[in-house]
């Protein structure tokens, strides 16, 4: 194994060198009383591995947010089922298409809207996801 310096770790033998990509997260722009659970916890807390929990990442059914130096998940991202929030992959897919990134939508998510009971994030928890998702729809396009 061999670190580049640029974020890229090279593992292999010298004639094949096969390149690791990084973990996907953004920059933290959420309030600061927002709960981040950080990568190992939220996996323990899912019941499936690190690198199962990254994979949610890189496929985009999670958004990961460094605060502190520590790589996170918002806790509102996690049901009491102790499973993803059902639509949540689905409203970032949708925004995701529409040519938002990763800091756009969690400022959407995360910001409170006076037409909804709470933030978007919460809608989602609740039994009105479906408004989230066609509100996500109307603003990507």
């Amino acid at each position: 194994m061999r670190h580049t310096g640029l974020g890229i770790v090279l593992v292999g033998r010298r004639d094949y060198v096969c390149r690791v990509s990084a973990l996907p997260y953004c920059d933290d722009v959420l309030p600061a009383d927002e709960v981040l659970v950080p990568l190992a916890d939220a996996a323990d807390l899912l019941g499936i591995t690190v690198t199962r929990l990254h994979q949610l990442i890189r496929e985009h059914k999670l958004i990961a947010v460094r605060r502190d130096r520590v790589v996170c998940v918002p806790a509102k991202f996690l049901g009491t089922d102790g499973q993803p929030l059902k639509h949540l992959a689905g409203a970032i897919a949708v925004l995701l298409d529409g040519g938002y990134n990763h800091p756009a939508i969690l400022r959407w998510l995360f910001t409170p809207d006076d037409t909804l009971p709470g933030t978007p994030v919460d809608v989602l928890r609740g039994d009105h996801a479906r408004e989230i998702i066609r509100r996500a729809q109307a603003m990507a396009f």
